[in-house]
């Protein structure tokens, strides 16, 4: 069992930054790899960024590519999502999530409650 808590969101300008972290507890953080999703008002929830349970592998969605940063610190049992340049698009409830690596983007196995993202413009 792993739980998952993020913290880090609140509002931002456009064109400023971010940085969400995920918790987890659980002695297996290491096994999972890691992903966060978003989901904006009256929308589907999506998929952001994900990376391997060692770090060495790491995929984004077309509209964060280049901007947002995917990382983790297996030593701290903690995710992080660096946003940068954020846009009015991104805001969101942005859900950190963990489960195995082929099915991550898909199908995560465990997920946190959540945390607001709001970009003003």
């Amino acid at each position: 069992q792993v739980q998952l808590v993020e913290s880090g969101g609140g509002l931002v300008q456009a064109g400023g930054s971010l940085r969400l972290s995920c918790a987890a507890s659980g002695r297996t953080f290491s096994s999972y790899a890691m992903g966060w999703f978003r989901q904006a008002p009256g929308k589907d929830r999506d998929f952001v960024a994900a990376i391997s349970w060692s770090g060495a592998w790491t995929y984004y969605a077309d509209p964060v590519l280049g901007r947002f940063t995917i990382s983790r610190d297996n030593a701290k049992n903690t995710a992080y999502l660096q946003m940068n340049s954020l846009k009015p698009e991104d805001t969101a409830v942005y859900y950190c999530a963990a489960g195995e690596t082929l099915r991550i983007r898909g199908a995560p196995d465990y997920w946190g409650q959540g945390t607001q993202v709001t970009v003003s413009s």
